[in-house]
């Protein structure tokens, strides 16, 4: 297991004065179904000995990635939770999208924070002070307990939808593009709950409608 995040990036701004600092990440970016999901954390005071088993999600067992999300929103000073739909992707693209669930993970936290460490990204729209952290999910504790509170509220939501959906293995790879849910998606085509707009799913729309079209040019010139 790699090195723990650490709090070099919170300590800093304590000297500074900033008191409630929290750490913003997201999870499903990458995704082809599903929503985007970021997470937002306020450490709790102290140094739990929880902390040292924190990594960034990716990093982490299913089973030891439950057992952090519970403890977090159990200890932490503040927990808050977004979550953009696949519609609100396809209308105003990933990156905005990412942004949104991010503001509304912010807005939902109990206490207001009065710094922002976030992974890879800045909120120009959010007026409190702010800091992007490049890979912040591997390298600082408040982040990375926003993407374990990320992570497992995405994969809870994508285990709900593949029993909505059955056929995908929703559940099993969370949307992502692995050769098993493309192969799934080919033989399907895409569910309710696909991004229309992200590559491979648009592949495969266009790959149906051409051997619609196809088969349609056929019946037509048969009958004539």
């Amino acid at each position: 297991m790699s090195q723990s995040p650490n709090l070099e990036n919170e300590d800093k701004l304590k000297l500074q004065g900033y008191e409630f600092i929290a750490g913003i990440d997201e999870v499903g970016r990458g995704a082809l179904a599903g929503p985007v999901v970021a997470g937002a954390v306020i450490l709790p005071r102290g140094y739990p000995p929880w902390f040292k088993s924190v990594r960034d999600s990716k990093e982490l067992s299913p089973r030891q990635r439950e057992c952090l999300f519970h403890l977090i929103d159990q200890e932490a000073i503040a927990v808050g939770v977004g979550i953009v739909s696949h519609q609100m992707i396809d209308t105003v693209n990933i990156l905005k999208s990412t942004k949104l669930a991010m503001m509304q993970a912010i807005e939902k936290l109990s206490k207001q924070p009065q710094f922002l460490l976030i992974d890879g990204l800045t909120l120009p729209q959010c007026p409190i002070p702010q800091k992007g952290v490049i890979k912040g999910d591997k390298s600082c504790l408040s982040i990375a307990c926003a993407s374990i509170i990320a992570k497992v509220t995405r994969d809870h939501i994508m285990k709900e939808l593949d029993k909505v959906y059955p056929g995908y293995d929703l559940a099993r790879h969370k949307g992502y593009a692995t050769g098993e849910h493309i192969f799934h998606l080919k033989q399907l085509g895409p569910s309710p709950i696909h991004r229309l707009s992200f590559a491979p799913v648009r592949n495969v729309i266009a790959v149906s409608q051409s051997s619609e079209q196809s088969e349609e040019a056929a019946k037509q010139s048969q009958i004539k």
